[in-house]
């Protein structure tokens, strides 16, 4: 990792390349030598894409025709499908040059080597940004020749009459989304046919529309798909594990009366029929805000949002409830931290700054 002394002249420098290149200027040699000092100056971003001295000019090369290829429809597609403005498409140019190219290229030379579907696990919460990485790794793998399939932990929902049942049964699962409201058998057959698909065999891809019942949500048409080559697999707790019962006698806050602690340890306990779900990944990614107490704030703008653009939302009260209830289930710092902290779990770790920007990039325990 570079010394943050340096940070702002490497990051101009970078800018000066990028916006010298997306007009479709040929790199010099120069140029070259700059940005290959520049990939290998970031260690740990450097060692999660593979690139050492043997290796950069050859990764400088792929990124640069694909960068290059890419570039004059980034900002319209941004617009389009993001709904982002022209300024804020060209302050991304960065994070498209170190992150979602070279992941791009990663996932295709994988899926290659592979002779197979594979399935990219992708753990992230409330605005880490798990929508923006899955719409631009799917637009720019299908130029890299590639079919992909997203499909959220959200997808796999249990039915509301199903859920209405769970409710009866369990009140504390009074909202969807902790473990125990999923389907997971249907989740792991989905991902077993995505794997094991012969060429135009049809697949049917659950889907969840979350507005129906006000907002109670419930299973809507499949999506048919075929010949997938990569699948996207996001949720807030994708890949998360059951840690050890004794972590919640002392469990952090908002994990406080005694009826909190034993809702967490039920929780543990369901995640464990998540395990053979997670056994379908190939690879996993974390999306990990800085603070992870930051998500709340980004769902306060996100209802706002929804609320000046004339829909209904939640108050700010609701919202800490409803967040609050989430820590209380799955708690950041027991759950998620040891995913960017420990080596086996995780293959690599986005770290999400304030404003919603990857701001480090690195592969636990190195």
């Amino acid at each position: 990792m570079q010394t943050e002394d340096k940070q702002p002249e490497l990051a101009s420098k970078l800018r000066s390349l990028l916006h010298q290149w997306a007009t479709g200027a040929a790199a010099t040699a120069s140029e070259r030598q700059q940005m290959a000092e520049l990939m290998l100056a970031d260690t740990e971003r450097a060692a999660v894409f593979g690139i050492t001295p043997d290796t950069v000019d050859e990764s400088l090369d792929r990124r640069l025709h694909l960068f290059q290829t890419l570039c004059p429809q980034f900002a319209p597609f941004c617009i389009q499908r993001l709904g982002w403005t022209e300024a804020i498409a060209a302050e991304r140019l960065e994070t498209f040059w170190n992150l979602w190219l070279p992941l791009a290229i990663q996932l295709a030379d994988e899926r290659a080597a592979m002779g197979r579907p594979l399935i990219q696990g992708i753990l992230g919460g409330q605005g880490t940004g798990k929508t923006t990485l899955t719409v631009l790794l799917t637009w720019i793998l299908a130029a890299l020749g590639y079919r992909v399939c997203g499909i959220s932990i959200d997808d796999l929902y249990k039915t509301y009459s199903e859920r209405q049942q769970l409710q009866q049964f369990d009140p504390r699962l009074r909202w969807r989304g902790p473990p125990g409201t999923h389907d997971v058998t249907l989740g792991l057959s989905v991902l077993k046919q995505l794997r094991a698909a012969e060429p135009g065999q049809p697949i049917a891809i659950p889907r969840f529309d979350k507005s129906l019942w006000n907002g109670a949500g419930d299973r809507t048409m499949p999506e048919q798909v075929s010949n997938i080559d990569i699948v996207l697999f996001e949720g807030w707790f994708v890949g998360a594990r059951p840690v050890d019962p004794s972590v919640f006698d002392h469990a952090p806050e908002p994990i406080i009366t005694k009826r909190d602690r034993q809702f967490a340890r039920d929780i543990n306990e369901a995640l464990r029929d998540y395990l053979p779900l997670w056994e379908q990944l190939d690879r996993l990614m974390v999306l990990a805000p800085v603070d992870y107490r930051l998500s709340q704030e980004w769902r306060r703008q996100a209802e706002q949002q929804m609320k000046a653009s004339g829909k209904t939302g939640m108050s700010d009260a609701e919202i800490d409830e409803f967040v609050i209830y989430f820590w209380r289930s799955l708690h950041p710092d027991l759950f998620i931290a040891p995913l960017c902290q420990q080596p086996g779990y995780a293959d690599f770790v986005i770290e999400i700054d304030a404003s919603h920007a990857p701001s480090r990039l690195y592969c636990p325990g190195r």
